[in-house]
């Protein structure tokens, strides 16, 4: 995994520093302050008659957190896990969470001038507006996610129940 900084010529816009993270042969970037650590793939405990985005959940160091499998949360097609997935733990208000991507593959900083507002077409489309802008790198166009809107207050909830599901084998 590589940092970069995308500045785009600009030195007016502020740095946004993102984890660049796989889906769907997608890139999406999730801002680093929300991000608590990534780790390979552990064995996940599936929970019966749980939401189909929730993979299960792990003993992350005597905690048991929810995983969820963000493509499957957005709709998408995705790959089978492999050497390059990852779980990226997240912060989401105060459930602390781990999601499932195809892989990670950079952090980098991105000038704020280079990040434009998501097209209305796409946040029509969606009832919750967790996309939060695009970043526009050369060729590359990177989804910003706002990670603290992927999940409706009612899926929040059920993910805290996840989260305090009790003690996980190691």
């Amino acid at each position: 995994m590589s940092e970069s900084t995308i500045n785009g010529g600009s030195s007016t816009g502020e740095l946004l520093q993102l984890v660049i993270c796989q889906l769907s042969k997608e890139e999406y970037g999730i801002p680093i302050s929300n991000v608590k650590e990534i780790i390979r793939i552990p064995n996940i405990i599936k929970i019966p008659r749980a939401p189909d985005y929730v993979e299960g959940i792990i003993n992350l160091r005597s905690n048991v957190l929810p995983v969820i499998n963000l493509a499957t949360r957005f709709n998408l097609s995705h790959e089978e896990i492999n050497n390059q997935s990852r779980v990226v733990v997240v912060e989401i208000g105060d459930i602390v969470t781990g999601i499932v991507v195809d892989a990670v593959t950079e952090v980098l900083r991105i000038s704020t001038a280079n990040i434009e507002p998501a097209p209305e077409i796409i946040t029509s489309m969606i009832s919750e507006k967790y996309i939060d802008g695009v970043g526009k790198l050369d060729e590359r166009l990177l989804i910003l996610l706002d990670i603290n809107k992927v999940f409706t207050e009612e899926q929040k909830v059920q993910i805290s129940h996840l989260e305090n599901a009790g003690s996980v084998p190691a």
